[in-house]
Order: C-alpha cells, then structure tokens, then sequence
C-alpha cells in the first residue's frame, strides 16, 4: 500500500461536504493522493453528521464498516459534527477509530495524522479545541467550497447565533464566525475561472452573513460586491435565509441582477405561532406573508423553497391544521419536511417528545401528500414555457439537469430529450411535468 493516501467519506448536508474538500485540498497540497477504495488508502477519514438522531445512527455505522476493514497499518480518523459533540462516545462505541477531530478545527487534519505517526496509539487521539476557529489565516489559502461539475457551494460563514430551541448546530459550530468579504470575493473569481456555472452560497444562515463584522444587511452587501466582481457568472443561488432577516435592500439586489436566480431558501419550520415560539423562531407568520409577497411582486417566477418540522412538543392537531392551511396558502415550490428528532442538551430537551411515532408519521404523510399536489400544478405550469436548463449528465437518451428552481440534490430535475452538452446552459421548452421533475426538449428543435 502506497504511503501518504487517503480515503475521505463525507456525510450530511452541503456544508459538511465542504469542510471535507477543505480537508481534501490540506492532504493534497501536503502530498496525499486520495484513493477510491478504503483498502488502497494510508489513512481513512469519515466527515461524520450529528445534526439529529437518523444521521448519527449513519454516522456511526459508516465508522463501523470502516472499522472492520482497517487494517493494522491504516488509521481511521472521525472528524465532523459528530465528533464534535460525541467525541468519546465515538471512541467507545467504534473500536479502531485512532483520531478523534471536529469540525470546529477541521484544518488540523495534517497534525492529528502527524501526531498519529509517531508512535503506537492504544487509546484514540482527541484534537477537539473549544474554540471555533474556522476562519482566517488558519484556513491557509484553502478554497472553501465544494465543486460538482459545473457548480460550486462556496461557504461564506460557519456557526449559528440563533435560538432555535430543538437545534444542535450552536452545540455543535458554535456561534456565527463569517469569512472575509475580499476572501469570499476572490474564491468567487477563482471558481469562475475554474469553469464554474453556479455559485452557491451557504451557511448556516446565509442572512446574518457580516454580523460579527460589523456589517448591516451583510449579505446584500456581499451580494453587491460579488456582481462587480463576476458579473459574467451566471447563477448565484442562496440558500438557508432566516425568516424575519430576508430585508428590502436584499430583495431589491435580488430582483435588478439576473445573475442571482429568483431562487430562495427559507427555511419556516412551522406557521402555528404557539408552535414557533415553543422552538424559539420568529413566530410573525403575517411578516411571512408580507415579505413573500413583496419578493414574488419583485421576481415574477420566484421559487421558494422551505422545510417544516411535525410532530414538535406540544403541537396540537389544531396547529399542525393551521400548517397544512398554511401550505396551501403560500403554494411553496418545494417543501421538506422533518419529523421532530429529539435532541439532549438543546433548549426543546425539557419538552420532552410526547407525541407519538405513528402520529409524527401520520402527519408527515398528510403534508408531504398535500405539498405534492402542489408541487404538482405549479410544474404544470411550465409546460409549454422555455427555462434555461444546466445540463449535468445523460442517462438512456436523456440528459438530466437543473433549472433555476432546483438547487442540486434536493431538488427537482428537468429530463431533456437526446444528449446534450454537460457544463452548458442550453433552453429547453417543457413539454410535461411530474410532482417534482420536467420534462423537456431543446428549444431550438421544438
């Protein structure tokens, strides 16, 4: 086995994956060379996710499997969210795990295997500092974003400053620690040269973007600047705003530059005023409805998008009604939905989780039904109508993409007719729609 490779599992969300392509890029310019298959690899690091209990339990049996196979002469590393919070669980519950990393350190990587190479290590190796340094200079020129094909997840903070009562991430992060402006602008640059087609900016809250910079309005501001410095970039997407902080100047650069798609996340979690303020999240439903309508009046075609949570201490059947009325109401282009995970230690743990399974289940079922009929018209309404359409692969005579109301991997698909060329941007007439995907033909040969 070749020494100074590596083999990198990344679990969860978009931000994890990349923390991990960081880690990647640290290996790399320190000589790795990474590997497709865990047996070929030096050194095995899995990016665990401990957002809620589901991913925890993957978390956990992704380290298992890597376990059993390690050999005496590799070393498996857990970093992440996971490790963050667990650390010596992780240990107990995983023999054969030698490095314990979170993810407030994830540049460290080179000194935990470093420090794993000097010698026998009985007992694993804890590099979990408090400190939530995940920012500046210790980032060493790595490019904080991930790249799949022709787009890119540039992150432009970590951490979390806000209540939520049933969330682990301020556990987890720690509080809100935004990027540099000039950094963020530069990594733009890089990745437009790099070939780039869509920038998509994440955080845990994209909205408080520049707050611990002292910045106002901090990501209309970021948003200004990244239209002066690629404005032949052709998607930016945002993703993760918080309800109460999507303000007019926000808006207003939104809708006068093309380049940022009519796109939003917006995560609501629920519309019961008593629900939201037992979770400890803006409970002003009325702001919801005002601000909404002020951005579809501004971006005609606006899609929005937003995550619900059922099954919450203490909601009544007449609350998760108001939910349903609620989504019926505001026709969301796509929702997810989560049943209520438990979580010790978060502000929601006092609650309890009094409701039962089959009840969370049941109400998971009824939203999901009543979204998909939604989903359903509004798709149906594009028929007939021409969207530019990012085309990511082909499968079967069809390629497959994207338009500017899917963001990657959770959303829909638009299912285009012969092959067409990956990376490009190409029009694409819709010719039928299912509950969550198009379908289409190149616009030129229609």
């Amino acid at each position: 086995m070749p020494k100074k490779t590596f083999y990198l599992v990344s679990l969860g969300c978009a931000k994890n994956t990349v923390d991990s392509d960081s880690m990647a890029q640290l290996l790399q310019r320190d000589g790795y060379r990474a590997v497709r298959s865990p047996e070929r690899a030096e050194v095995l690091i899995v990016n665990t996710c401990g957002f809620i209990g589901p991913a925890r339990e993957e978390s956990l049996e992704v380290l298992h499997q890597m376990a059993a196979v390690k050999r005496p002469d590799q070393m498996l590393i857990a970093a992440g969210c996971l490790t963050q919070r667990y650390g010596m669980e992780v240990a107990r519950q995983v023999p054969g795990v030698d490095g314990i990393l979170g993810t407030r350190r994830w540049m460290d990587i080179l000194q935990v295997i470093r420090r794993l190479r000097r010698g026998p290590h009985p007992e694993p190796l804890y590099h979990l500092p408090d400190e939530a340094v995940t920012v500046g200079m210790d980032e060493q020129e790595t490019l904080r974003a991930s790249v799949a094909g022709a787009s890119a997840y540039l992150k432009i903070a970590d951490g979390c400053r806000r209540p939520c009562a049933f969330c682990a991430i301020p556990l987890i992060k720690g509080t809100t620690v935004s990027r540099p402006l000039n950094t963020i602008l530069d990594e733009a640059r890089r990745l437009r040269d790099a070939g780039v087609r869509e920038i998509i900016l994440i955080a845990q809250d994209t909205t408080d973007y520049g707050h611990d910079l002292g910045l106002q309005d901090g990501l209309a501001i970021l948003l200004e600047r990244l239209m002066d410095v690629v404005p032949d970039i052709d998607w930016v997407r945002i993703m993760y705003a918080f309800p109460g902080y999507v303000t007019d100047r926000l808006i207003e650069i939104m809708a006068t530059h093309s380049q940022i798609l009519p796109y939003l996340d917006i995560p609501l979690q629920h519309a019961h005023p008593e629900t939201l303020k037992r979770m400890r999240r803006p409970s002003n439903v009325d702001w919801v409805r005002r601000t909404l309508a002020k951005m579809r009046a501004a971006m005609p075609g606006l899609a929005i998008r937003t995550t619900f949570i059922v099954g919450y201490p203490g909601e009544t059947e007449e609350e998760f009604q108001t939910l349903l009325d609620f989504v019926d109401e505001m026709r969301f282009d796509r929702v997810g939905t989560f049943q209520f995970s438990f979580e010790a230690g978060t502000p929601s743990e006092p609650l309890g989780d009094p409701i039962l399974p089959e009840i969370k289940e049941t109400r998971y079922q009824r939203l999901m039904e009543r979204q998909q009929a939604i989903s359903l018209q509004i798709n149906q309404s594009f028929v007939g109508q021409t969207l530019d359409v990012l085309i990511e692969g082909y499968n079967n005579g069809l390629s497959v993409g994207r338009s500017y109301r899917d963001a990657p991997e959770i959303d829909g698909l638009v299912f285009v007719e012969g092959r067409l060329e990956v990376g490009r941007i190409l029009p694409v007439k819709i010719t039928g729609a299912m509950a969550y995907d198009l379908t289409g033909v190149p616009a030129l040969e229609s």
